[in-house]
């Protein structure tokens, strides 16, 4: 009975698989793509540049708000497509959309940067570099 007890009180490392990995960066890279984006409206002024149809120099249109929306809807299908695509697909496309939001996470930095959107994008980017990682090394045999 006493080993029974152990065995169940043992704290126990379970093999998590890469697509599970890329999906969870996935997740926790939305969160903080939404948050920050999210935080940038406390800032003065953004809301009533809002209200005057303007995003930092971009007039506020119904193809800036879908280009904004297929730039958010990316990453949230990632979540499901690191878990759902094959292997060999999964791996590439992980490279690939990671690889072309670290520029893109960058590029929201330009203008006025506030502390909590430089941290927000490093947070980022050092997510996107552990899917390119994770992805990368993916083991051989599930390629």
């Amino acid at each position: 009975m006493n080993t029974q007890n152990k065995a169940q009180n043992a704290l126990e490392d379970i093999k998590v698989s890469s697509k599970l990995k890329i999906a969870t960066l996935w997740a926790s890279f939305m969160f903080l793509y939404i948050y920050v984006d999210y935080f940038h409206l406390y800032m003065p002024g953004k809301i009533e540049d809002i209200l005057a149809g303007k995003v930092f120099t971009f007039d506020i249109s119904y193809v800036f708000l879908l280009i904004a929306l297929i730039f958010v809807t990316i990453p949230a299908l990632m979540i499901f497509l690191s878990v759902a695509l094959p292997a060999k697909v999964n791996r590439r496309a992980n490279i690939i959309i990671a690889a072309v939001y670290i520029p893109y996470t960058l590029f929201n930095l330009t203008g006025e940067a506030w502390v909590h959107m430089v941290f927000g994008a490093v947070v980022e980017v050092a997510l996107l570099c552990l899917i390119i990682w994770y992805a990368w090394k993916w083991p051989s045999s599930l390629r």
